[in-house]
């Protein structure tokens, strides 16, 4: 009976993250990283192992968004007052390594596409959803 009651709190975990995935805005903090070889993102991307421009549209999610890479070379959209960006997803912002888990850690496009103001950059609330 016990391992009937852990079964369905499991299935009841995956349903709700699945519908938080799907549906509508999630509200999130958007943080600022590098990309390039060198910068604050560190190694290379996971999804790839690559290194990506500052240029390009992309971001590195928290673990629990991330989902195991399952989010990986897919694209989400970020909405930020009354505009939006959609980004792909390269990386993850590792939350066993000390990311909150409410992170978009976007490249410096995705805060110039946005228009956040650059005295504003580093951190700041946006919603995303997947594209």
């Amino acid at each position: 009976m016990k391992q009937c009651a852990v079964f369905f709190l499991i299935l009841v975990t995956l349903f709700e993250s699945s519908m938080l995935a799907h549906s509508g805005h999630i509200k999130a903090t958007m943080t600022i990283n590098g990309f390039q070889k060198g910068e604050s993102g560190g190694g290379p991307s996971e999804c790839d192992g690559k290194y990506h421009s500052d240029n390009t549209l992309i971001v590195a999610l928290s673990s629990r968004w991330y989902n195991h890479g399952k989010r990986c070379e897919k694209f989400i959209n970020i909405y930020y007052k009354d505009r939006h960006v959609k980004a792909k997803v390269v990386d993850e912002c590792d939350s066993s390594q000390g990311c909150p888990n409410d992170i978009v850690d976007a490249s410096k496009a995705v805060w110039k596409a946005l228009r956040v103001p650059k005295s504003q950059w580093g951190e700041t609330k946006v919603t995303w959803s997947d594209a």
